[in-house]
């Protein structure tokens, strides 16, 4: 499938300068580069600092399991790749007697935090068993249009907006949801209640200005949770 575009307004996410050059000739496995691109994505979604990733994390994201088109044991070994070559630095924490891989860029800073973080968990090992949680099911590794208008335009995916995304996908016509997020972007307005708003107007009001002919689908539905 060809991609429609960049918005016009798309987020943009810093990157280290050598990804585009040293790194981006030598890196020649495309798990690796999928898998770092992912993190550095998922790291900047954090708050405040230090920013971990943990294994845990990474293991649940669905568009990482959809890059590397398979589970765990994909996404492991390109975290380990990505370790092995030094772009991302690794600590394996214990908290409540379970061990977690955290990672981060591998900066002198941010590897100064991972052993801070090391430290304050009690407990540093290699672990014998890797944790195991469920990578999301193939059957939703190839995500509907509405998700990624959200990445992009919003943030960060969470089990709960999946749903809410869901939802409205079946509440409302394709075009509705496209031309409300690209409403909100040139207000301004990156949040998903104004999006609903915005489709809970055009359905109560009516579409107006040659805004599309499109019908909502609410009354074959339960009513909404928004």
């Amino acid at each position: 499938m060809k991609f429609s575009g960049f918005p016009d307004r798309v987020r943009s996410i810093p990157a280290p300068a050598p990804l585009f050059g040293t790194l981006l000739e030598q890196i020649d496995d495309i798990a690796e580069l999928k898998c770092l691109l992912r993190v550095i994505w998922m790291l900047q979604q954090k708050r405040g600092y230090p920013r971990f990733v943990a294994h845990s994390e990474a293991f649940a994201d669905r568009a990482l399991a959809a890059a590397l088109q398979g589970g765990v044991a994909e996404i492991g070994q390109a975290l380990d790749a990505c370790v092995r070559r030094g772009t991302l630095a690794m600590a394996i924490i214990e908290r409540d007697s379970k061990e977690e891989r955290l990672y981060a860029l591998n900066t002198a800073r941010d590897r100064r935090a991972l052993a801070q973080a090391a430290s304050d968990a009690f407990v540093v090992g290699r672990s014998q068993t890797e944790p195991t949680p469920d990578a999301w099911n193939a059957a939703d590794v190839e995500r509907p249009n509405i998700f990624a208008l959200y990445e992009s335009n919003i943030g960060m995916l969470s089990p709960m907006i999946v749903d809410e995304l869901k939802e409205a996908e079946a509440l409302y016509p394709t075009e509705w949801i496209s031309d409300a997020f690209r409403e909100a972007a040139l207000h301004n307005a990156r949040n998903w209640r104004y999006i609903v708003r915005i489709l809970e107007n055009w359905e109560r009001e009516g579409r107006r200005r040659g805004q599309g002919d499109g019908k909502s689908r609410r009354h074959t539905q339960k009513t909404s949770r928004y």
